[in-house]
């Protein structure tokens, strides 16, 4: 019976905190959790600027003429098949793998709010590069200062919301990161839509727009007050115990300030956390470091995010068309990303990750076959009218099918997973395996759209079976697990626990006897 609980992911018994959700802490995660403007208006800005016509004369004159080519010979699906117009897009998440290394070093010695600011600081220099850019390598030097900020943000903030949280919220508070994701994906894609109309310089406007987000991130963190784990590790048990007073709304905190002070002792011995990181001991959380977020970028969001408004207009959408259909994507996606927030606390990861893999494997294989069977690619590509909709519709449920899923899951549960000792650099190798992911899936997408054509969908799909059935059988259940207990859900686990049973901690081991 107990075998058979484990295996299913339910969560081992837990301890009960004292204190509540307090308005400093609700405001706290708000203000933090803007990161994730930064990251979806970078992340989806670039789809329709690279699809607007002045923009690709400019810089990339050669796309612009493929674009209306009219030769038979030419399929639809290659039109915008070019390295450098690709390079702009990806730049960027290869600059943020780097720096989110550097990061760790950053969160772990100074603190999560000062790595946040980096974040917002490096982004607003690099919006006004792309706003103003001249040339190709102006533009792409913009790009690169975007992805050092993104690397900063995406790596501190995650690890910010779960240790301010409390463990019964960590999940609904965590998630506003990616809700912010999402509002900043909208956001760009309705700028790219008001933009499109104003001729010869509406491209500038939307990139250079991008300062928002790094003001409303840069001014945020100076008012942020620091996570009491990074007080714990860096200025001694008083200022996290009042910290956490603070921000759970009681005195009797000793319990939970009790658990930081064990993960502290810990984290002290600790000298080489990436080291440290290949002990035997974390496997199981440097296995979910590198899957999850692997998983998230492989199933396909990411390649519907960036060219949205391009892959519209190759199955026969005009620009405004294109781009407003970014925008219908951009509300669903903020609305089931909402959605998610209500209901991560209440049925858990795993059931959630489990609905969302079937609902994006079914949709993917339905678009696959629309445009395998409906879509004539020869020459400028046609549709008709009544398959581009229904293309639509199911993209629509698609993104849904991630947006409350692999989108906000594939950010909270690497961030509430790992030990003190290594929370830094297990956090920036999540942001580095996503960013990696991510600017592999940049630079090859239209590429892959013009070899694979239809079946890129089928491609991404199959990796929804692959990490749906990986979620079932090696993700433990994490909901109401407090932060610095989540050892014991490796310990309960039917596969992970024969490594971290023969290594686990002293301290923690008299903790789990207590409870």
């Amino acid at each position: 019976m107990e075998e058979g609980r484990n295996r299913s992911g339910s969560s081992p018994g837990v301890k009960e905190y004292k204190g509540g959700v307090t308005p400093f802490v609700v405001g706290a995660c708000i203000v933090a959790a803007t990161g994730g403007l930064v990251f979806g208006y970078d992340n989806g800005i670039s789809g329709g600027v690279t699809s607007m016509d002045p923009f690709l004369v400019k810089f990339f004159p050669a796309t612009y003429k493929k674009m209306h080519l009219k030769e038979a010979h030419t399929s639809a699906y290659c039109k915008f098949d070019s390295q450098i117009l690709t390079t702009f897009t990806s730049s960027m998440y290869i600059a943020g793998l780097i720096a989110s290394m550097v990061a760790s070093t950053v969160t772990r010695a100074y603190g999560r709010k000062p790595s946040i600011l980096v974040g917002g600081l490096s982004v607003l220099v690099g919006a006004a590069l792309n706003g103003g850019a001249l040339n190709v390598g102006m533009l792409i030097l913009g790009r690169i200062m975007l992805g050092i900020g993104i690397g900063f943000a995406d790596q501190a903030v995650p690890l910010y919301l779960s240790e301010m949280a409390p463990k019964q919220m960590r999940g609904a508070l965590n998630s506003g990161f990616q809700l912010f994701v999402a509002v900043g994906g909208l956001s760009a894609s309705l700028t790219n839509y008001g933009t499109a109309k104003i001729h010869n310089w509406g491209w500038r406007l939307s990139l250079g727009l991008a300062v928002i987000p790094a003001i409303i991130l840069s001014l945020g963190s100076l008012w942020l007050p620091e996570t009491p784990n990074s007080l714990m590790e860096r200025e001694g048990p008083e200022k996290a115990k009042a910290m956490l007073q603070r921000i759970r709304g009681t005195v009797d905190v000793e319990e939970e300030l009790s658990d930081m002070m064990e993960a502290k002792k810990i984290s002290e011995t600790v000298k080489h956390p990436l080291r440290n990181m290949m002990q035997r001991k974390y496997r199981p959380q440097l296995v979910m470091a590198v899957a999850i977020p692997l998983f998230q970028q492989l199933t396909g969001i990411n390649a519907i995010a960036f060219y949205t408004p391009v892959l519209f207009r190759t199955i026969g959408f005009e620009t405004n068309a294109s781009l407003m259909s970014a925008v219908i994507i951009g509300v669903i996606a903020t609305a089931a990303t909402v959605l998610s927030m209500f209901a991560v606390d209440k049925y858990g990861r795993r059931l959630i990750f489990l609905e969302g893999g079937i609902q994006m494997l079914v949709s993917q294989v339905i678009i696959a076959i629309i445009l395998g069977i409906k879509f004539d690619s020869s020459g400028d590509g046609s549709i008709s009218k009544g398959y581009a909709y229904l293309l639509l519709v199911m993209i629509c449920i698609y993104v849904v099918g991630f947006s409350w899923s692999w989108g906000p899951l594939g950010w909270l549960v690497p961030s509430e997973i790992f030990s003190l000792e290594v929370r830094s650099i297990g956090q920036s190798i999540v942001v580095s395996v996503n960013l990696l992911l991510i600017f592999i899936v940049a630079q090859g997408f239209l590429a892959m759209l013009c070899h694979f054509k239809f079946g890129i969908f089928l491609f991404f799909a199959i990796w929804v079976v692959i990490m749906t059935l990986f979620v079932y059988f090696f993700l433990p259940e994490t909901k109401n697990i407090g932060i610095e207990e989540m050892n014991s859900v490796w310990k309960e686990h039917w596969f992970w626990k024969r490594f971290v049973n023969e290594e686990i901690p002293i301290p923690m081991k008299s903790m789990y006897q207590e409870t």
